[in-house]
Formats: structure tokens, C-alpha cells, sequence
């Protein structure tokens, strides 16, 4: 068995070599490691939820994963620390389509309940929290769980333009296997391991790992422009330009907005009051960190 695994290894290697196929190897997770005395290294989570539905307000989380990895202050990943997956049996049945959705049916959480300080316990000495969708992950955990109110967060969907790399698009399942991967995801867990070779993957013409790239895009501060008002028939002039409709249900405006970098924002007013209002404006705008992007406090 050892010598057909060496002969599978080498001949792996030989194709890989070859400009005519591609190899995609099985993820294995990392093991666990002990950090060393006096190492300078940085703690973050890689977190995944699933849920009963889209609406952080109402719906429920019924599986947590949970990655704890060290890395460097350059951003080079150095091992997985520990380990968290959790079932949670929600106040309703779980419906058909989200069993289809995530394999998880009522007899696998019957009976689970997350430990609360279990999970603030494995969160509170990391300094940023990472899920390959931010905006709706933080919004659910930061309802069940506080502690996720003050961690700084970044979105490796969002906050890394994947196909300017060579890659087919932003699905986690595309990014693993362009860093030369594949996996058969059962558990949240799953997913929070193929994050982390992802973010462990240097990228064409940078040299660095992608967690350095994203690391550096979540510390920049961003400005919510805040299209109030503006008149219904210019709705497609804005949605080209990338702003997104907020229905007001959730306390924040019903209105248009955007995210820009601070570069990005003399050009976003000036837009505003050139196509949209005709007169010199001045938009809502909010200052966004790492510490607040992504959740429902902004």
C-alpha cells in the first residue's frame, strides 16, 4: 500500500510538471500544533454557520464551524491551533429545502444545544475573524454570541477580486481547486479547512499568501454612500454603478448605498450630484472598519 501511495505521488508530481493537465489533490486537514514560547504570531477564526433560512433576525443557526489558526504578521498561515463544530436543534422543524441545501436534517441536531461559553471561550483571543461570506455569517453569530461584536472581520469572498488572479470566480469550491485542492464538505468544519489552504495559497504576481492580500483590503477604512432619495427612474443608473437596495426593515434607510474606498469617494459625490440629484448634495455617509463592515450595527 505505502509503495502504490509513493508511485500515485510521484506520478502526481510528473503531471504536474506538464502544461497539459492539472492536478487537484484530496484536502486533508491539518493537525494541531503548539505554538512556540516567544513566537510572533497573530490568532484568527475561520468560521462558518448554517442556518434555517436568510433572515438573521428571525432564522437560526444550526450548525457552527470553527477554524482557530496562528499566522504571521505578513500573513503566512503557520497551523491550526484548535478545532470547534457544534449542532444547534432549532424551535421548528428544519425544512426540506434547507436539508437539501446543507445535508443537516432534524435527527442529526436533535437534541444539540450550542455551549455559549464554549464558543466565546474559543473566539475571544483572536484578533480577526474571517468567513468567505461576511455579510450574512456575522450578522447571524453576532445575535447569538457578543463576543463577535468586538473581533475585527474580513470576507475572503468579497474583499479579494479572485478573478483578477486567475480564478473562475469567488465559490469557495472554485478557489480550492484553483490552489490545487478538492474536498467532499460534510460539516461546517469542512469548509473552514478548505478556507484556510485557500488563504495559505500564494497568489500569481504577488508572492504572498491570499491572507496577506486580505488582510491588508479589511484594514482599510471604507465609506457607506447612502443614494436617499433619489429619484426611482434613475434605480438602473445606480444599480450598474454596484449599489445595493436596503429595504428599511432593518432600521437602516430604504435606499440605495455603496461602499467605496476613500480614493474611490470625491468620484462617488460627484456622480451622485451630476446623474442623480443635479445639485449639489450631500449624501449620508459612514465611516466603515473592520470592526463594524458586515454587521446589522451600521
Amino acid at each position: 500500500m505505502l509503495q502504490d501511495t509513493t508511485n500515485l505521488a510521484a506520478m502526481a508530481e510528473a503531471l504536474s510538471r506538464s502544461a497539459d493537465y492539472r492536478v487537484l489533490r484530496r484536502l486533508v486537514p491539518r493537525p494541531t500544533y503548539q505554538p512556540t514560547i516567544g513566537q510572533d504570531c497573530r490568532t484568527g477564526i475561520l468560521l462558518d454557520t448554517e442556518t434555517t433560512g436568510l433572515d438573521h433576525a428571525k432564522d437560526e443557526i444550526i450548525e457552527l464551524g470553527m477554524v482557530k489558526f496562528d499566522y504571521t504578521p505578513d500573513g503566512r498561515i503557520i497551523g491550526v491551533r484548535d478545532v470547534f463544530s457544534a449542532f444547534n436543534e432549532p424551535s421548528a422543524p428544519i425544512s426540506a429545502e434547507v436539508t437539501a441545501l446543507t445535508g443537516i436534517t432534524d435527527e442529526m441536531v436533535a437534541g444539540h444545544r450550542f455551549d455559549d461559553a464554549a464558543v466565546t471561550s474559543f473566539v475571544e483571543n483572536a484578533v480577526v475573524t474571517i468567513a468567505h461570506n461576511s455579510a450574512f455569517d456575522r450578522r447571524f453569530v453576532e445575535r447569538y454570541w457578543p463576543v463577535f461584536e468586538h473581533k475585527a472581520w474580513a470576507c475572503s469572498m468579497s474583499e479579494i477580486d479572485w478573478r483578477n488572479f486567475g480564478f473562475a470566480g469567488s465559490q469557495l469550491g472554485y478557489l480550492l481547486n484553483g490552489a490545487g485542492y478538492f474536498h467532499q464538505a460534510h460539516r461546517a468544519v469542512d469548509d473552514c479547512h478548505a478556507l484556510l489552504e485557500v488563504l495559505a495559497f500564494e497568489l500569481p504576481t504577488t508572492g504572498s499568501p491570499a491572507l496577506a492580500l486580505l488582510l491588508e483590503t479589511a484594514r482599510r477604512k471604507t465609506l457607506r454612500v447612502w443614494a436617499e432619495q433619489s429619484p426611482f427612474e434613475l434605480k438602473d443608473s445606480l444599480k450598474r454603478r454596484g449599489y445595493r437596495w436596503n429595504d428599511g426593515s432593518d432600521g437602516r434607510p430604504k435606499s440605495w448605498y455603496i461602499d467605496v474606498t476613500e480614493d474611490a469617494f470625491a468620484d462617488e459625490i460627484a456622480f451622485l450630484r451630476a446623474e442623480i440629484y443635479l445639485r449639489d448634495a450631500d449624501p449620508r455617509v459612514q465611516e466603515l472598519t473592520a470592526f463594524s463592515r458586515f454587521s446589522t450595527r451600521i
